[in-house]
């Protein structure tokens, strides 16, 4: 099989594509012909050391798949060979072939391409538990999203929109705006031309957006935060921008709000049933055509460093996808 390798913790252009031996699967396990490797900007992380994640080295990185079934080991059922199916892991699937435990591996819904469904996982898990077990959102209330135009941005759209509430997009330019429009943003924000803090006010007449969802951190989390509405929440999804921010706590005090964080990996692991209930909610949504899913491009193991560049000069347009 051929794998991307993290060999030397570096940037993409340090990764290296080499062949290994075929995978065999243990008691408990399948072998999977990875299709489709969802990326994500924490995978830019990880290669360069600067992830919570710290595998051995040398590692493949992707942590979501989709694929087909190649051979089962000793007690696994439910399976057959040929199956598709869609998994995710802490790191390693990028790479023309994975072992996983059987038992993590789930069938991949009528309709949903490959590609889609190693997109779905973690963009669409993670800001599902976002919005519903983290901020509660309830119909009507108004969520602003920074970044709305990348993965987990336009997810956050796309759920919000889903759960009733109204959408404010905010992104750095006017063409991802018309993208974020054309998947049901109700009101957009321009943040590179126009003031954060008070375009999210004129936006909601004063008011503020009662749920804040934002993977970029930097700059834009304390102009945002200062916006918010009375009691309400924030959702600290990534830091896409760059730098942590330092957030003032008084603004807490001031505001009555909540700063709340989002640590997907986590929940999934520790509460795995009620991953499993918001990824098929997240399944019937996309069936009754309220999630697109989209994919902003596919690329081959080869040309990885140009598919993680895409994301961290975050040019990206909804998913990013390897094609082993």
């Amino acid at each position: 099989m051929r794998a991307v390798l993290c060999k030397a913790y570096g940037p993409p252009e340090s990764l290296v594509v080499e062949e290994l031996p075929d995978p065999v699967p243990g008691p408990g396990e399948a072998v999977v012909a990875v299709t489709a490797v969802g990326l994500n900007f924490f995978d830019n992380l990880i290669i360069k050391n600067m992830y919570q994640v710290k595998p051995e080295l040398p590692f493949s990185p992707g942590s979501e798949f989709a694929g087909r079934v190649a051979a089962l080991g000793e007690g696994v059922t439910g399976l057959k060979v040929g199956d598709r199916v869609l998994g995710n892991v802490p790191h390693g699937a990028a790479r023309t072939h994975i072992v996983a435990k059987a038992k993590t591996l789930a069938p991949i819904p009528d309709g949903l391409t490959d590609e889609q469904a190693a997109g779905m996982i973690i963009t669409y898990g993670t800001t599902i538990h976002a919005l519903k077990d983290r901020a509660q959102l309830k119909p009507g209330e108004t969520l602003a999203v920074l970044g709305a135009a990348g993965g987990v941005g336009l997810a956050a759209i796309e759920l919000g929109k889903a759960m009733g509430a109204k959408v404010i997009a905010c992104a750095s330019s006017d063409d991802k705006l018309t993208f974020c429009r054309e998947h049901g943003a109700d009101e957009v924000l321009n943040y590179a031309t126009h003031d954060l803090k008070e375009g999210l006010r004129a936006l909601t007449g004063g008011k503020g957006p009662d749920v804040i969802y934002d993977p970029v951190g930097d700059k834009l989390a304390e102009p945002a935060l200062r916006a918010i509405a009375w009691e309400g929440r924030f959702l600290v999804i990534g830091f896409a921008g760059g730098e942590i921010p330092k957030i003032p706590l008084n603004l807490t005090l001031l505001k009555g709000c909540d700063i709340r964080g989002v640590f997907w990996g986590a929940f999934a692991q520790k509460e795995p049933e009620k991953n499993r209930q918001n990824l098929i909610q997240v399944a019937k949504w996309t069936a009754e055509g309220k999630l697109s899913l989209h994919v902003h491009g596919t690329y081959p193991l080869e040309k990885i460093a140009e598919a993680l560049n895409v994301l961290t000069s975050r040019q990206a347009r909804g998913k990013v996808i390897l094609k082993p």
